[in-house]
Order: C-alpha cells, then sequence, then structure tokens
C-alpha cells in the first residue's frame, strides 16, 4: 500500500512551515523570499549589512539563521541592521 504523507500546511515561506521543514539554517535565497525580496536583492542586502536577520558566512557559503528569520518575521522588527556611522 502506498503511503502519501502530507506536507506541513501553510504557504511555503510561512514562520509555520519553516518551523517545521528548515534546520538551524536557510538558504539567502528562501529567506529573501520568505521576506517577499527577490534573490539579488537579498545577496545586496547581505554584502551591505543589511539583510533583516542573522547571516553567517561560512567559508564561501552564506546561509541564514532560522532561528533569527523566525523571531523577524514574527516581530516585524530587523535583529540586525546597518551599524550608525
Amino acid at each position: 500500500m502506498h503511503r502519501q504523507d502530507n506536507p506541513p500546511q501553510g504557504a511555503p515561506y510561512s514562520p509555520a512551515h519553516i518551523r517545521a521543514t528548515w534546520g538551524g539554517t536557510g538558504s539567502v535565497e528562501d529567506a529573501s523570499r520568505a521576506f517577499g525580496f527577490s534573490r539579488a536583492k537579498g545577496y545586496d542586502l547581505v554584502r551591505r549589512g543589511e539583510f533583516p536577520c542573522r547571516v553567517l558566512r561560512i567559508g564561501r557559503s552564506t546561509r541564514v539563521v532560522t532561528a533569527s528569520l523566525l523571531r523577524v518575521l514574527d516581530s516585524g522588527e530587523p535583529e540586525y541592521s546597518k551599524p550608525a556611522t
């Protein structure tokens, strides 16, 4: 008998779906989509230090911290912004 697993409910980038399917980090592309902007815009914000949540650079890879992303989505307040000059 074939068993079909049901995917988590909600939009693909909703906090509930992210909690159910992401690990400790996610891609900049997926996090950008969760915020509603493009991949290019996401990487531009990372380069400028203005991505709305915590970003880790591991070697050549850039990852977004899932817990930080969820806090920002829930509160609407960025955790990391460009330092004041």
